[in-house]
């Protein structure tokens, strides 16, 4: 292989442009590909969702390979994702036998993890037949579902015709639980997951069942139904689109029909937009996949998912365009100070980051196109929402890791109506009005950090963090793990380890000997890496949280209140 080519294979990976990579070994002569390209082509098409074409390509070169831990991980990947889970098991043990691997690891955990799943939803099956349980309580009732997904019950005739339109029999599990209801939004919107996806660590949520019919919007055959997500969203045809999810598109529970044909009994896979529409395995049939939902309480990271949502939005970096329009704002010196303050306080409202239809979002639109069209002039729409993902959107830091396009282009419509936005024959600029109220307001904002200074108790509170909550409660919460890490260390063999549940026990003596007029009004709820203290309060809170604070910040005394601390 020339050095050329691997310069660009390699640059092309790092760049995600996998379909480049593929491309390139695709025009290759069969006598060019040695070894490290079809190792190449291999990653590449696991990289692009095509695992079992990298499956046949990697196998080509099994006797190369068999000393080889990465192509032992690359074979693997593959059949990870084509759900042959003890083929993948194989491969990733010997992987990490030639070279030992975290992420190896983590893809054995998640092989045995399946596996051990399968056989407990297959073994729950068998104990209480899916068509003799109960589903009276399944169904969440609410305007909502019934307006957007609730058909009638479906008749012979019209499951016949869906399935004619789609190409595939229906599983008699799912048709028998649209006789009972056809469609809805369940109680429990939640399926746990052996590895990570665009949604969580280890779970993916669904926002509801389609039904069986054409009527609904969110039915099989609806206008948002399993056609036009394959055909507008490009998911694979390997099926049937059986759920949509929060993401408003960005990924989808789907009958997946590849191993068992059009007539069989699918499995039920998540299919992530976001990565490169990868699919992950849930559940052998759909009997076992609506019996294994549970609720979102069991995955409630709320709490923890706005720490770290916060502390994004305060620290991570801009993306490369943001940073360089910022460089070129005019009007505002300390844009970067205003953009974050704006967003700290669109997490705090919101619980997470992320711009909707909502006051503070309208007016990051506003800054977004503002500083854009100031180094861009000649803006037009289609460049300017093209562009648009990579200000915030997309961003490796500080970024929202998501967006539904209607968003902005309906603020982008709503402005344009108003006239803050003038089209001129496809060109785009903010009217000089509409720049003066806009610099006018992050200039009021501008103003109000400088008088806050350095010394707000947000800044005397770090590490810990205030919340605001919607609720009128009001919390501080604290990643256990570093901040004091030396003061638990202290009683480590006792079985202190400064996680959440310790700090729990050491803020209770501080509360019960320095504040005991407080208690029963300052709560706490600690997690393992997570110390939450709690009131509805918010004076009780701030002084607890302020005095707590400088009390851990005097050794003598917190090294003192520590020797009374009893293990959780």
């Amino acid at each position: 292989m020339s050095k050329e080519l691997l310069n660009k294979l390699k640059s092309w990976y790092e760049d995600d442009q996998h379909d480049q990579i593929a491309e390139a070994i695709e025009q290759l002569p069969e006598s060019e590909r040695d070894y490290e390209i079809v190792s190449h082509y291999g990653r590449a098409l696991n990289n692009l969702g095509r695992y079992s074409e990298a499956l046949q390509q990697l196998l080509s070169i099994e006797q190369q390979g068999r000393q080889d831990s990465v192509w032992h991980w690359r074979i693997g990947y593959s059949y990870f994702f084509l759900q042959r889970w003890e083929e993948a098991l194989s491969a990733f043990e010997q992987a990490d036998k030639l070279e030992p691997d975290e992420t190896t690891q983590e893809f054995i955990e998640a092989c045995r993890d399946t596996m051990e799943r399968q056989a407990e939803a297959i073994k729950e099956i068998n104990r209480v037949p899916f068509q003799e349980r109960d589903f009276s309580q399944f169904w969440e009732r609410s305007d909502y579902a019934d307006e957007n997904y609730v058909e009638a019950p479906p008749t012979a005739e019209m499951i016949a015709s869906i399935e004619e339109e789609l190409g595939y029999k229906l599983p008699a599990d799912y048709i028998w639980l649209m006789q009972q209801q056809n469609g809805g939004v369940p109680v429990n919107t939640c399926f746990p997951t052996a590895i990570a996806t665009s949604w969580a660590e280890d779970h993916v949520a669904i926002t509801g069942i389609m039904g069986i019919g054409r009527e609904k919007t969110y039915s099989l055959c609806g206008d948002l139904g399993s056609q036009f997500m394959l055909d507008d969203w490009g998911y694979p045809d390997i099926g049937v689109v059986l759920c949509d999810c929060p993401s408003a598109g960005h990924d989808v529970i789907m009958l997946d029909y590849r191993a068992c044909g059009r007539d069989g009994e699918p499995a039920v896979v998540h299919v992530d937009q976001e990565a490169n529409y990868r699919i992950t395995f849930l559940a052998p049939s759909i009997a076992t996949f609506i019996v294994g939902l549970v609720n979102e309480e069991a995955f409630d990271t709320s709490e923890q998912d706005q720490a770290d949502d916060l502390d994004k939005v305060e620290n991570a970096p801009f993306s490369p365009l943001l940073k360089s329009l910022c460089e070129k704002a005019k009007g505002i010196s300390q844009i970067e100070a205003v953009i974050r303050n704006i967003c700290t306080r669109i997490v705090g409202d919101k619980g997470h980051f992320s711009l909707h239809a909502d006051e503070l979002s309208a007016l990051m639109y506003d800054i977004q196109f503002w500083l854009y069209a100031n180094v861009n002039p000649a803006v037009t729409r289609e460049q300017y929402l093209a562009d648009y993902s990579e200000i915030i959107v997309f961003a490796k830091g500080f970024g929202t890791g998501g967006y539904a396009p209607g968003f902005i282009t309906d603020w982008l419509d709503e402005r344009i109506k108003q006239g803050d936005i003038v089209d001129d024959g496809g060109i785009l600029s903010l009217t000089e009005a509409a720049i003066k109220r806009l610099v006018d307001k992050l200039a009021a904002i501008e103003s109000d950090l400088e008088d806050q200074g350095a010394n707000s108790f947000e800044e005397e509170l770090k590490p810990f963090v205030w919340i605001e909550h919607d609720s009128g409660n009001v919390s501080i919460i604290l990643n256990a793990g570093s901040y004091k890490q030396e003061l638990f260390d202290t009683r480590a063999d006792e079985g202190f380890e400064g996680n959440g549940y310790d700090w729990g026990s050491l803020a209770a003596v501080y509360l019960e000997e320095k504040l005991p007029e407080l208690e029963g009004i300052v709560r706490f709820d600690p997690e393992a890496g997570m110390f939450c203290a709690y009131s509805k309060d918010r004076e009780a809170l701030l002084r607890f949280a302020t005095e707590f604070k400088q009390a851990c910040e005097n050794n003598e005394l917190i090294r003192d209140l520590f020797s009374r601390a009893i293990l959780d």
